[in-house]
């Protein structure tokens, strides 16, 4: 069993999944010229990074990420879109990004369950939480037949499933303090690094069951779609 993995960028690594996960990750970094799979494997991570959902002209690999996305959710194959990957799968799927109304939200963020999360194969138990956050986009309306999972206060849509087995989340489960860091370099939110860093074990309590719980999904789906059963 294998997750397939969309890499954006250098510094927007699979972070604490890496080593949450425990399932094997083919990792395609598209910005060093990797193609696009037309399919995943047994799952699917598209990961964050600096580009707006909709910049093709300037990172051309998204058409296809959006079409291995939507494929995706078709075909049933566990996904987890983080950040930009969220509103990639949104687009895809028929709903709307923007630039956000409320701009940037950066840091150690509060953000909360949404009563159909208690039932949620990932989500469930999660309550309020710390989430790493850093993005000015927002997905301002969801794909038809989304399930809202989670909000918070400057952008209500954080997190949400779509069909049976794919999960958009708006913030960064992945990001470590390091990975945080290097966002933060040179930026002047500096100041907000050691609030990540003092989140980590909250972050780590956190994330790493729902990690965890999405690479059972997989396990799951591939078992039961494996032929002779």
């Amino acid at each position: 069993m294998r997750i397939t993995v969309i890499e954006h960028e250098a510094a927007a690594p699979l972070g604490y999944l890496a080593g949450w996960l425990g399932l094997p990750c083919d990792v395609v970094r598209p910005y060093l010229g990797e193609e696009i799979p037309g399919r995943a494997a047994d799952g699917l991570i598209v990961l964050g990074g600096e580009a707006a959902a909709w910049e093709d002209e300037r990172f051309p690999w998204l058409p296809a990420t959006r079409d291995l996305l939507r494929r995706a959710v078709e075909d049933g194959t566990p996904t987890l879109a983080v950040c930009l990957g969220a509103q990639l799968l949104t687009m895809a799927c028929g709903g709307v990004v923007e630039r956000g109304a409320d701009g940037l939200e950066v840091g150690a963020c509060e953000v909360v369950a949404l009563p159909a999360a208690s039932a949620d194969p990932l989500l469930a138990g999660v309550g309020r939480a710390t989430a790493v956050q850093y993005h000015r986009d927002a997905m301002t309306r969801l794909p038809e037949g989304a399930v809202p999972l989670m909000t918070g206060d400057r952008y209500p849509n954080q997190a949400y499933r779509l069909g049976e087995a794919a999960w958009a989340v708006q913030f960064h489960p992945e990001a470590t303090p390091g990975i945080f860091a290097s966002w933060t370099s040179g930026t002047g939110l500096e100041h907000l690094d050691e609030q990540v860093r003092a989140a980590a074990p909250a972050l780590e309590s956190t994330w790493r069951p729902v990690a965890r719980a999405f690479a059972s999904v997989v396990r799951a789906t591939a078992l039961t779609s494996a032929p002779g059963t």
